[in-house]
């Protein structure tokens, strides 16, 4: 898309074109004149009024304030009372307003009234309690920013990326990802990968110089665009484009893409328009009834616009809203920052977590325990050709070459680098072209199956090499597996002299190697990762390892920690597997070794569509892909920038058992989620319904519109503190699922008995009692909500509330406002309600059918779930 749409412009850069409508800033001015990338820097230096050393602090201030923030989507928000004044704009809000205003018309003030106050309560609760868990959203998205280091006056700063300006200076290094578009001033063996724009994988090698103003974005070599990720070198870049302004900021795909909607989310709305076509049906049964009975037409039309509103959970979205954002800050005290809230939700869900090993399963600290030669004998001379390479490679660097640095060699003296090739997740080897009193040598170092099949000869202790037969060849890999076999990580070294003429490398000069030897590493197993393994798969949580180290070297480590290796696939195998043919494969396999981060992405996708909530944790810049393809991608804080910035969580502590503490809270916050679900449908589903049917044999209204408002409104003010509550613990024994089937029965048998009480309640109201008109509606309302209100403490738990004590916030709502329904009618405002005070006889009745249909509920809840619930 990016080549397209530039070489329809002339590859005129973004920075120019006129900025977007949606856009919060002032416009550019339009420019003639080449593009930013076929400019000389001084040139560009001096349009954009910067220096090498970057802006003033000053200066890049006022352009912040002038152009906004280096961002594809403005955060600013809008004005708290806007806020306000849209929740206004809900359907369900916009049918009481039309109420509240028709009653004023015909005079009815005090309805009117009543019904703005519920409104002005109502909304304002949603808004407080949303805008609160909106601002600790923030604050967590704050905490874990990308960041960029910016030269500000010649001194290096480290800036959140947002603050970015034209004319800004970045440096950039392996693992960084590029915040803006940017014109090289230097740079030194840098690759970058621009799939992100252009689609293609492979490393893109950018250096200074100019670039022709016709180029397509795959050919414009002396720039970077923003999103795009440093795979290997260092640079330094002025920036000449940010935000909307950007390429990427044209074309907003790849990680900055949307996230796809969770299954939660699909099934929150299928759940909704269910309840939308059922009110409606209901609304127009209802409205149809009343109108054939002859009633008004007013009353008639407020009694069906009130069931409309008392049988949706309009609390729905806040309750939402508030427990993800609740989960976010308890696992935020777990050392887990959560970036997008939804994944609370799908870290609960998640039955199956790819990891790689490297530092989640292993202590992270390589050690070079062995360097040998190719007859498996101690060779310095092998450890001296891994120096050379480690010490003169500038591109991506490895535990490995760390680990090989610190036994500080001395045998650079005299050499001299002529070229490089980068280490790539292809070719898994690096490449150094050395130079020394006229000799030039290409020195490799690489995954050993990677290297042996490049090599035509074997060093020997003595003598000139030898030739590498078969047979030759398939010992030295017989001797590879068998380290990895003892838990060690292996590098092949190999080298050869080169031509003496210029030219520079290319991965096809990496033939006629000499195999040099070996040198095995150590990486322990971590210890910690035992017991959380463990329980992991107590929480019904299957891990794989996903890596791109050897097979044998990783199966020797989850033998380590107990691991239970089902079954072993290498990138090799997975490469000729068709899709349908790794959905039957993956399943079954525990190892994935050897694989490329392309191959990654293809495994979680075939777990995901085996039904998998998949988990992937990596830290480097090949997981990158993997944790955008995930369910819920996770990182660590230390993480290279791509991979913290595709990944929705972040573990500020490398452990899993961190990552089990912080399932056990996404379920948490699940089964908050569904309780609401389950006790708001049941209820206002029975007490419509009864409703409904009672306006057929009634000759007056069952409960009046405003009285059937005030019951919605305190039911859910009673319901506020479920985000608070407990959760029981056979929920957070496994993960959990959204079963919209399971919501509907479950709606349908307590709303049932509800309904059953209800018409219980209007037997004994109308015959026992001879109930008129007032002291009926009066009766039921006090029954109707106490019942609702009280069932909540049997639906909250498959127990029973000694196993699973309720929320002490959630006792003192409820209570309260059952408290609030049995005083309102012996209070001067029940009559502005309608309410009359019910006698003795009437109140000790209702007492007795509140006790009968709270221990039906009971054994019903309790024969419910053990009948169907298979979650």
């Amino acid at each position: 898309m990016g080549a397209e749409r530039s070489s329809g412009q002339g590859a005129e850069p973004v920075a120019h074109r006129p900025r977007h409508s949606g856009a919060r800033r002032r416009p550019a001015p339009k420019r003639e004149g080449p593009p930013a990338w076929s400019e000389p820097v001084e040139s560009l230096l001096a349009r954009l009024g910067s220096t090498s050393q970057g802006l003033t602090p000053q200066e890049a201030g006022t352009r912040l304030e002038s152009l906004g923030p280096n961002e594809l989507e403005s955060r600013r928000r809008r004005p708290l009372p806007l806020e306000l004044l849209l929740r206004l704009g809900n359907p369900l809000v916009l049918v009481l307003l039309v109420a509240c205003g028709i009653s004023a018309f015909v005079h009815d003030l005090t309805s009117s009234a009543i019904i703005a106050v519920i409104v002005l309560i109502s909304v304002t609760l949603d808004f407080v309690q949303e805008h609160r868990a909106s601002n600790a959203a923030e604050r967590l998205r704050g905490a874990v920013a990308l960041r960029a280091r910016v030269l500000r006056d010649g001194v290096e700063q480290l800036r959140p990326a947002t603050e970015l300006v034209p004319g800004d200076v970045v440096l950039l290094a392996t693992g960084s990802r590029v915040p803006a578009d940017a014109r090289l001033i230097e740079s030194h063996a840098l690759s970058v990968n621009e799939s992100l724009l252009t689609g293609e994988p492979y490393p893109v090698e950018k250096v200074p110089g100019l670039a022709s103003a016709d180029a397509l974005l795959a050919e414009v070599g002396n720039t970077v665009f923003a999103g795009t990720s440093v795979l290997a070198g260092t640079a330094r870049a002025l920036v000449f484009a940010t935000g909307r302004d950007t390429e990427v900021g044209g074309i907003a795909r790849g990680l900055d893409a949307p996230v796809a909607s969770t299954a939660f989310e699909r099934d929150t709305r299928r759940f909704s328009v269910m309840l939308m076509r059922l009110t409606v049906l209901m609304v127009l049964f209802v409205l149809l009834v009343n109108l054939t009975l002859e009633r008004p037409l007013l009353e008639s039309f407020l009694f069906a616009m009130a069931l409309a509103v008392g049988l949706t959970p309009e609390l729905l979205p806040m309750v939402v809203s508030v427990t993800l954002a609740r989960g976010a800050l308890r696992l935020a005290d777990q050392d887990v920052i959560v970036k997008r809230l939804s994944a609370v939700h799908d870290l609960g869900c998640m039955d199956v977590l790819c990891t790689d090993k490297t530092g989640t399963l292993t202590e992270a600290n390589i050690r070079l325990e062995r360097t040998e030669d190719a007859t498996a004998q101690h060779s310095e001379h092998t450890l001296a050709w891994a120096f050379l390479n480690s010490h003169f490679a500038t591109g991506l660097r490895s535990p490995m070459d760390e680990a090989i640095l610190a036994r500080r060699v001395e045998c650079t003296q005299g050499w001299r680098k002529q070229d490089e090739l980068p280490f790539d997740f292809e070719r898994r080897r690096v490449s150094v072209l050395l130079e020394k009193d006229g000799r030039r040598v290409l020195v490799v170092k690489g995954a050993p199956e990677a290297l042996l099949s490049r090599c035509e000869a074997w060093e020997v202790p003595e003598g000139p090499p030898r030739a590498l037969d078969v047979a030759a060849r398939e010992e030295l890999q017989a001797r590879a597996d068998a380290l990895g076999e003892q838990g060690f990580r292996v590098l092949g070294l190999a080298w050869r002299d080169a031509p003496s003429q210029d030219g520079r490398l290319s991965p096809e000069d990496e033939t006629g190697l000499v195999f040099a030897g070996f040198a095995s590493f150590l990486d322990p197993p971590k210890q910690s990762a035992r017991p959380a393994l463990a329980a992991l798969r107590e929480a019904g949580i299957e891990v794989k390892v996903v890596t791109g180290d050897n097979a044998r070297v990783a199966v020797h480590v989850c033998q380590e920690l107990g691991l239970e290796v089902r079954g072993v696939l290498t990138g090799a195998e997975v490469a000729l597997l068709d899709d349908p043919g790794l959905r039957a494969r993956a399943e079954d396999t525990t190892v994935f070794a050897r694989v490329s981060p392309s191959q990654k992405s293809r495994i979680l996708r075939a777990l995901r569509q085996r039904g998998h909530v998949v988990g992937y944790l990596g830290d480097g810049i090949n997981d990158a892909p993997s944790l955008h393809e995930a369910d819920v991608g996770i990182s660590v804080a230390g993480a290279v920038d791509v991979a913290r910035e595709a990944a929705a969580l972040l573990l500020l502590r490398q452990e899993l058992g961190v990552l089990h503490d912080g399932v056990l809270e996404g379920r948490r916050t699940f089964g908050n989620v569904m309780k609401y679900i389950r006790m708001g449908t049941s209820s206002n589903f029975g007490n419509m319904l009864s409703m409904a049917l009672a306006s057929l044999v009634l000759p007056f209204l069952p409960m009046l519109p405003i009285q059937i408002l005030l019951n919605n409104m305190l039911y859910d003010v009673s319901e506020l503190a479920i985000p608070l509550d407990t959760v029981d613990a056979e929920q957070l024994a496994r993960p959990p699922r959204w079963d919209l089937r399971f919501v509907r029965l479950y709606m349908a048998v307590f709303g049932t008995l509800s309904s059953l009480f209800d018409a219980a309640t209007f037997t004994v109201l109308l015959h026992g009692f001879h109930a008129g008109a007032p002291l009926f509606q009066t009766a039921w309302f006090m029954e109707s909500l106490t019942t609702q209100v009280l069932v909540i403490f049997i639906i909250r738990t498959r127990g029973g509330a000694a196993r699973s004590p309720p929320a002490r916030l959630l006792v003192l709502s409820s209570l309260g406002v059952v408290a609030v329904a049995c005083v309102l009618p012996f209070t001067p405002l029940g009559h502005y309600f309608g309410f009359v005070p019910p006698p003795p006889a009437i109140l000790a009745s209702l007492g007795a059918l509140v006790a009968l249909y709270l221990g039906c509920a009971v054994v019903l809840n309790r024969w419910f779930f053990r009948r169907f619930d298979t979650a």
